[in-house]
């Protein structure tokens, strides 16, 4: 690659800027009802939402339940972590 094509070729994306995914998986410890209210507790949710997304984690093993920059989606994590729900963060597809 010649030198004019480094200066002029534009920039790739940073990771920083890529969206993150909070996932809740499923657990054999904790109650249904119990899940529905951290969900509520943390994020705000209605109930309805927060039980739909429960219900995604009962039935499909996991669920995406925040989407986001990574500073908050690290906080969302622990915080779900805290109140000993298995939980993980991952880049946005």
């Amino acid at each position: 690659m010649s030198e004019t094509e480094l200066l002029t070729k534009p920039i790739e994306q940073t990771s920083v800027d890529t969206p993150w995914n909070v996932v809740v998986y499923d657990d054999p410890v904790n109650l249904m009802e119990y899940v529905t209210r951290v969900l509520m507790s943390i994020f705000g949710y209605h109930q309805t939402r927060a039980t739909k997304l429960m219900m995604e984690v009962h039935e499909q093993g996991r669920s995406i339940v925040w989407n986001g920059d990574r500073e908050k989606a690290e906080f969302y994590t622990q915080q779900l972590q805290s109140h000993q729900l298995k939980a993980s963060m991952e880049k946005a597809e």
